[in-house]
């Protein structure tokens, strides 16, 4: 038996500018997304077994443990690419990444399965066949393997590292309130007016000088949901700089805020979040 912890830790999108749609149906994007220290964790053990079995397991009622949970299908595609066979495969799902909210909490669960398995099986894929494999399952993991701050491009699998920055963070979640990508970008797709503030280009070079880039954060899909949804519009209210991540319904300020603006009752409010360099990582024991 060979078991692993790894840490997956969640993203933000400092930007994201929708550019076009694609033939597949999916959209281009251009999006500078950056890691925070705000985790879920994967206990993932392996046995020897007659037959291939993947067994997922959690701490929450919110996401299936079968083979429509990125966990799984990475699992799945990870021995299928190897031809590693007669394994049990055991993975428990801590979440502490709020689903539906725009943070990456599945592609970064599903980035993390595909590095435990490389390391407890010695690494029989490189790292760029691992992100490889990423791009095939989602749009969001090789952001969350490779970690840092990152430029994402294409639908979000092609990427390039930018230089790192330092940031506080606080993530405002609704409680009662999920949106998906799907939604978001129809609803982006309907919007007859496009907005293009080029605010990716904007931020970019304010990474490589070093000047506060406070003022470039930017999401093209909460133009896209904004309107819908007066939970996102009571974050806007009461925290004037926050703005939400990838497809919501989270929203983030890079500081620390003041409590008791936002009913907890409605809303969890994570603070003293941090930027990190770092994406799917061994937990140190």
């Amino acid at each position: 038996m060979k078991k692993v912890k790894v840490k997956c830790p969640a993203k933000i999108n400092l930007t994201l500018e929708i550019v076009n749609k694609r033939d597949d149906g999916f959209h281009n994007i251009k999006s500078i997304m950056q890691m925070i220290d705000l985790y879920d964790t994967l206990d993932v053990c392996v046995s020897e077994n007659s037959s291939q079995e993947i067994i997922l397991s959690g701490n929450t009622k919110e996401i299936p443990y079968d083979e429509k949970n990125l966990v799984y299908k990475a699992a799945d595609l990870f021995f299928k690419e190897t031809g590693i066979r007669n394994k049990k495969v055991e993975i428990y799902i801590e979440k502490n990444i709020p689903i539906a909210a725009g943070l990456a909490g599945g592609s970064t669960d599903a980035a993390g399965t595909f590095f435990a398995l490389n390391e407890i099986f010695e690494k029989p894929l490189s790292k760029e066949r691992l992100h490889e494999l990423c791009a095939k399952l989602g749009s969001d993991l090789n952001v969350c393997l490779e970690g840092g701050c990152i430029l994402a491009t294409s639908r979000g699998e092609k990427i390039a590292k930018l230089k790192s920055t330092s940031y506080p963070v606080t993530v405002i979640k609704p409680r009662h309130l999920g949106i998906s990508a799907k939604e978001a970008y129809t609803k982006y797709s309907q919007k007859k007016e496009k907005p293009r503030y080029n605010m990716t280009e904007k931020m970019i070079e304010k990474l490589e000088s070093g000047e506060d880039i406070s003022k470039y954060l930017y999401n093209d899909l909460e133009y896209a949901v904004f309107d819908d949804y007066g939970e996102l519009q009571k974050i806007k209210s009461a925290y004037k700089n926050s703005i939400m991540s990838g497809s919501g319904s989270a929203y983030f300020v890079l500081a620390d805020v003041e409590d008791g603006l936002l009913d907890e009752n409605e809303y969890k409010i994570f603070h003293n979040l941090h930027f990190i360099n770092e994406g799917v990582s061994l937990c140190s024991f």
